[in-house]
């Protein structure tokens, strides 16, 4: 099959924890044909097609073909471009979009243009649509029976009540990624006023307010949906020393562990409903007994689980979508 991923640089992947590098490592073992692209390179012009301008035809080389990679490698030194030319999407088996966060005007319109793809015959994985209908932290709102006390709110005053009624709450924006911009505020209501103001730009901008989660110190758990299903562990990010976020990027430690029977609850309830929406691959985060985000642009965490457990999610993952290109 011809894969094209549309993904960052190929150059700035860190190939020994990157999701996407897991991906096209797993497909070219099976001999798949590996292409790439930046959101940058796709162009539609009227009376042609969604192409790819400049995407690069990439065998892998040297240690990116074993697994695991233990150190980070840079540059061009894990692949080597076999041919540079103009790709029609729609020529290709499938296309991953596999463009990280944040979810700007610029990855909008680029799932306009892959949604545009589809109308001409590709197969795009997660779906155009489903992207843009499911923002990471919105998309909780939907399934409150999981989530815990939460506000959504431009309000000052809605957000002083809400402090009020739950004293520790934390406040994030809608648009935040790696832990960026969250804010812990105790009962003593500490800098509320002017989080908020940060925040919120004085009424210009939404945020979101959940009750504070003490659980968050064994870890924000993600758990990973493919097809539906849910892999069998998850990778719990443990916030270190002082920090209140999880997250790897923000200096999280990653501890793979078994799904709790209440992670496989959460995760059987939304596989199917997500699956069916064009949704191939999730990242559900759950703190406790409750569901945080529902990621869908780009989840990681595959090479993290499989090099502690294992469990080799890469496989999964292309075995899913090599079912999804049967029918």
């Amino acid at each position: 099959m011809k894969l094209l991923f549309v993904a960052d640089p190929l150059e700035t992947f860190k190939t020994y924890k990157d999701t996407t590098f897991a991906m096209m490592r797993e497909a070219a073992r099976r001999g798949h044909q590996i292409w790439a692209c930046e959101t940058a390179d796709l162009v539609w012009v009227k009376g042609a097609r969604v192409v790819a301008r400049g995407a690069r035809c990439i065998t892998l080389k040297g240690e990116a073909t074993t697994a695991p990679v233990t150190q980070a490698v840079h540059s061009d030194d894990w692949f080597e471009v076999a041919t540079q030319a103009e790709l029609a999407l729609a020529d290709t088996d499938a296309v991953v979009m596999r463009k990280d966060p944040p979810f700007d005007s610029e990855f909008f319109y680029a799932t306009h243009l892959l949604s545009q793809a589809e109308r001409e015959g590709a197969r795009v994985f997660n779906r155009p649509a489903a992207l843009r209908d499911h923002p990471e932290k919105l998309a909780i709102l939907e399934f409150p029976q999981h989530i815990a006390p939460t506000l959504v709110t431009r309000s000052a005053a809605a957000i002083k009540a809400f402090h009020a009624e739950h004293q520790d709450i934390i406040l994030k924006p809608l648009d935040g990624m790696g832990g960026m911009g969250i804010f812990r505020v105790g009962a003593d209501g500490m800098n509320l006023g002017s989080i908020t103001e940060t925040l919120n730009r004085d009424g210009a901008q939404s945020v979101m307010v959940q009750k504070y989660l003490p659980a968050i110190v064994h870890g924000d758990k993600r758990v990973l949906l493919i097809g539906g299903e849910p892999v069998p562990y998850s990778l719990a990010r443990i916030p270190q020393g002082s920090e209140i976020r999880g997250n790897l990027a923000a200096g999280g430690k990653g501890v793979a562990q078994p799904l709790s029977e209440r992670d496989r609850e959460i995760a059987t309830a939304l596989g199917p409903i997500l699956a069916a929406r064009g949704l191939l691959l999730v990242g559900l985060d759950i703190i406790g007994d409750c569901l945080t985000e529902i990621n869908v642009t780009s989840p990681t965490c595959f090479q993290e689980i499989t090099q502690q457990t294992g469990f080799d999610v890469a496989a999964m993952f292309i075995t899913a979508l090599e079912s999804q290109l049967k029918h």
